[in-house]
């Protein structure tokens, strides 16, 4: 392995032999469509932090604690080889039932990964976001459901937003970038197509 070049707040995967789907069943994987640079407030580099920042945007942990569905890998080319996915976050109804409506009716929700292996220690979250269907179609995405859930996520990150708990308003600005991801359905869980763009966030307080 080689050290990946990190000056940008992240590391391509790529270089080490990782790449930007996870791995959710052994042929197949979901695209890892979101980057939280490294070079955002580092509060929202710690997993205390994240999650905060997570909530700010629209989305918590799962229904009462509980975990649905199998565990993604992802290799981030790190040199950590592939590791289970650090966060999965679901889209918060407030105030009816939180993230228990959306394990319900569906909706938007992410995975999360940190890159901060020895060979790319950059700190960025690696994020798979999509929108899925309700409990009796089995949490499948929806139509598009990639796409959607990434763009669902950056424009909640671009408008701004804070959490009263800490004090805190954040807002990021958005590159957005192609090459790193290939379009179509390509290797992609379910078949669903995707237009191959990664948005790379750089999270500032404001």
């Amino acid at each position: 392995m080689v050290e990946v070049d990190v000056s940008l707040g992240w590391g391509d995967p790529r270089v080490n032999g990782g790449r930007f789907l996870d791995y959710t069943v052994p042929l197949q994987g979901e695209p890892l469509n979101i980057i939280v640079s490294g070079l955002s407030d580092p509060f929202i580099l710690t997993d205390a932090g994240f999650h905060v920042y997570a909530k700010s945007i629209g989305y918590s942990s799962e229904c009462l604690g509980l975990h649905y569905g199998n565990i993604h890998e992802a290799d981030l080319g790190d040199g950590e080889g592939r590791k289970d996915e650090q966060y999965l976050a679901r889209q918060y109804y407030f105030p009816v039932w939180g993230t228990c409506w959306e394990s319900f009716a569906g909706g938007h929700h992410f995975r999360a990964w940190q890159q901060n292996g020895t060979f790319a220690a950059s700190g960025a979250w690696f994020i798979g976001a999509s929108k899925e269907e309700h409990s009796q179609k089995n949490h499948k995405i929806v139509k598009n459901g990639y796409n959607l859930g990434r763009d669902w996520f950056v424009e909640r990150a671009v408008a701004g937003s804070h959490w009263k708990g800490k004090g805190v308003w954040w807002r990021a600005d958005v590159e957005w970038r192609e090459g790193l991801l290939e379009p179509g359905n390509k290797g992609i869980n379910h078949g669903i197509k995707q237009d191959g763009l990664v948005a790379i966030l750089t999270v500032n307080r404001i």
